[in-house]
């Protein structure tokens, strides 16, 4: 079966139509554009074919196999599958009816029509590529291989073009980018090419290009990019465009684009796969081209300000200047453990030992720590020490430069973050964390001032956990605070003298040497900015390191050890010096209404697809690594020395069993609890349409990341519980066993096909 379509110009100008099934006339019409009646004339071709197939699967002898339609379009052979019920299930080009057929034999005779789907149908990925590789192959073989190309011209991007069209209209361009959309017309396209800055459409007729190039042009695919040269113009629906007179076909994609219709959603596979996510999703390459201006806003008030930037060691000897648990590693030829950096702070004030006097580095930190949104193990962070100044100096500083990169970017103070509206333009409010306690909790740690006994009493009448080794007044002030203020300092506020335990390489109050001169800029309930009047005192420095060794020593791996050639430098003098570290990623996210940092940040630290490979050999070659990473048979699993709690002996009615609510939930989200190292807090979907909140205290057993998109049992009818000041309801099922004296646990994770709300009997 095939159909076409004749065209035929009268003596007035006009043109006739028909179209024909199998050389047979089925309808004509008369109209009055050539273009135009070729669109009709393929329309009503099309519509009359399918209609013909339909009604051959009324017969129920023909229902058992797959229905197609071959028909000529232009120089290509256009193909056709149809479900059983008549509906278009694939459609596509071929170069000619015999690439077609096999194309339809291979897909159609592996299925029954009677039960096919749309998803059995399409053609994989793997055979598109295939399609495409072969496209390539001609082409080479042709001598027109495009990977051979070096250079492309680019005299206009996309915005400027629009922008400046009462200048450009019927001048020359040339532009450069990828084809997003395709509207064949025949003849002539439309295509959709996306450059840096945007979108912009084209116009590729055969009588521009010629024969020879269009011919070339149709077999090209969406995801190709492109060369085109023409006049810039506007179509009779006003959208500014270029009418090509040269295109060359600059570099060939050889996947296919994802999701054509509905383009790159799944947040794993963006963060994955980030380049994919920019080409989908524009506003992601925004946010990108954001973050850089942010930092050059940075740079540049700093550069003004008379800092100078400087790059300090990755690899450390001895991991310092926070408290935090480093990333260890080898090195082979020095024999030797290192650390990635967890900070810069303490070579920077080296800096300023050696007279340098102001100085910053922007770089990356390294923390072995847990993930969540706003949290990564590797980030970006800026400190900067500038001599003769303290953390007063240093607020205003962290103050004009936030407020310099918010014009930069937003052009505006006023900003919006997740519905919340942020006054960057009010200067920060300025608040000691004693009073800040006082306002929020009601109790004044000032009208106790070093009284650990007093502390730890006011803790219990209050419900606060007293970590071990951490039961000092100034410990408890710092939990009180983290427990009852945090979460309300919405607008911008300094936060100023931080309890001397808890901040160990900082200059003490010299009014009140238990509280130290150092604060943190909070906006949202979260920190945004760290500050100190440094320690320059060496035997005072050697003292509060001691004291973290001392914590290290009991089992706190995030503890500062001690750098005794840090200390050695402040020996020779160090003047007074106000220090300041700001999180570059939390910034963006900020002033890009980012809610998680894997938004802001190119290629995020993520799990392993293949859940195998989670300890590298580095002895091994690259040829002997792979090797070992694969999984042959099935994994042997030694129970021997597992222990399980008595089954009970009481029975249970099946009454009152059934009474609980087990159902299938699917984690659509799920965080860290803030201030807690063993809640997790879990979005759910479960079946109701509205998302269910469960806290679980799993978070020593898993990362949030690996729990996203899994299947999970949960009971969805227990009364809400509040836990951190957020209602859980209901309970996730988990499996525990102890295991050589250790209790380990394994969350339920179900067959991902079964939905969300089935309910379990």
């Amino acid at each position: 079966m095939a159909g076409k379509f004749e065209i035929t110009k009268k003596g007035d100008g006009t043109f006739t139509f028909e179209f024909l099934i199998d050389e047979k006339a089925v309808g004509k019409s008369p109209v009055f554009d050539k273009e135009d009646a070729c669109k009709r004339g393929v329309k009503a071709v099309k519509k009359n074919s399918r209609m013909k197939v339909q009604n051959t699967l009324q017969n129920d002898e023909e229902k058992t196999n797959p229905k197609y339609l071959v028909e000529q379009s232009g120089d290509k052979v256009k193909y056709t599958l149809f479900l059983q019920t008549g509906a278009v299930a694939l459609e596509g080009e071929a170069d000619d009816e015999a690439q077609a057929l096999e194309i339809i034999e291979k897909i159609g005779n592996n299925a029954n029509a009677a039960q096919m789907t749309m998803a059995e149908v399409v053609l994989s990925e793997n055979e598109q590529k295939q399609i495409r590789i072969d496209k390539l192959k001609a082409l080479q073989d042709a001598g027109k291989d495009p990977f051979e190309i070096t250079l492309a011209t680019q005299t206009h991007h996309s915005d400027e073009i629009k922008a400046h069209f009462d200048e450009l209209e019927e001048k020359d361009v040339t532009i450069a980018g990828r084809i997003m959309t395709w509207r064949d017309m025949g003849k002539a396209n439309f295509i959709d090419i996306q450059d840096r800055n945007g979108r912009i459409q084209a116009y590729v007729r055969m009588n521009d290009v010629g024969e020879d190039v269009f011919k070339e042009f149709k077999t090209w695919d969406i995801g190709d990019i492109v060369e085109i040269t023409g006049f810039v113009f506007k179509t009779k629906t006003g959208e500014v465009s270029v009418h090509t007179k040269q295109i060359r076909l600059l570099s060939k994609s050889l996947l296919p684009l994802p999701e054509k219709f509905h383009g790159l959603t799944d947040t794993d596979t963006r963060y994955r796969k980030r380049y994919l996510d920019m080409i989908m999703n524009p506003d992601v390459k925004d946010t990108f081209i954001k973050r850089s201006k942010i930092i050059t806003s940075i740079r540049n008030y700093l550069d003004n300000l008379g800092f100078i930037e400087v790059e300090t060691p990755i690899l450390n000897t001895i991991p310092g200047g926070a408290a935090a648990r480093p990333f260890i590693t080898h090195h082979n030829t020095l024999d030797m453990d290192m650390y990635l950096r967890i900070a810069t702070e303490l070579y920077l004030k080296r800096l300023i030992v050696g007279g340098m006097e102001r100085v910053y580095e922007i770089g990356r930190n390294f923390r072995n720590e847990g993930m969540d949104v706003r949290h990564n193990p590797e980030f970006t962070c800026i400190e900067l020490y500038q001599a003769f100044t303290d953390y007063h100096g240093m607020m205003d500083i962290a103050e004009a430069l936030i407020r310099n990169a918010a014009n930069e970017v937003c052009d505006s103070l006023h900003i919006v973050f997740n519905g919340t509206e942020i006054d960057l333009e009010t200067p920060f409010r300025r608040l000691t964390m004693i009073d800040a306690v006082k306002e929020y909790s009601g109790v004044d740690f000032g009208s106790f001032m070093s009284d650990n006994e007093k502390a730890i009493a006011v803790a219990k009448e209050k419900e606060i956990e007293i970590q071990p080794g951490k039961a000092t007044w100034g410990d408890i002030l710092n939990s009180f605070f983290e427990e009852f203020v945090e979460e309300n300092l919405t607008q911008p506020t300094f936060i100023m003298d931080y309890p001397v335990e808890v901040s160990p390489l900082t200059k003490r109050k010299p009014d009140c040497p238990v509280l130290t001169e150092r604060f943190e800029l909070f906006i949202l309930g979260g920190e945004y900015g760290n500050a100190y009047s440094e320690l320059n005192d060496p035997i005072d420095q050697m003292g509060r390191f001691e004291a973290q060794m001392k914590l290290r020593e009991a089992g706190d791996d995030e503890a500062n050890m001690i750098d005794h050639d840090f200390v050695t430098a402040l020996e020779y003098g160090m003047p007074p010096t106000g220090g300041l570290g700001i999180g570059i990623d939390r910034l963006v996210m900020l002033l890009t209404d980012c809610y998680s940092i894997r938004d802001v940040l190119l290629f995020p630290t993520m799990k392993s697809l293949d859940g195998v490979n989670k300890k590298n050999d580095v002895n091994n070659t690259a040829s002997e690594a792979p090797e070992k990473n694969v999984k042959t048979e099935s994994e042997k699993i030694d129970f021997s020395k597992v222990k399980v709690e008595p089954l009970f002996e009481e029975f249970v009615d099946f009454d009152t069993f059934s009474k609980s609510d087990f159902r299938a939930v699917k984690v659509k989200e799920c965080v860290a609890v803030p201030k807690s190292k063993k809640l997790l807090q879990f979005t759910l979907d479960d079946g109701t349409g509205t998302d269910r909140t469960i806290l679980s205290g799993i978070h020593s057993f898993y990362e949030p990341e690996e729990l996203v998109g899994k299947t999970l049992i949960a009971i969805t009818n227990l009364p809400p519980r509040a836990m951190m000041g957020i209602d859980s309801c209901g309970m996730l099922l988990s499996a525990i066993h102890e295991e050589e004296g250790e209790e380990k646990l394994h969350l339920l994770m179900v067959d991902d096909h079964i939905p969300a709300g089935a309910k379990l009997y």
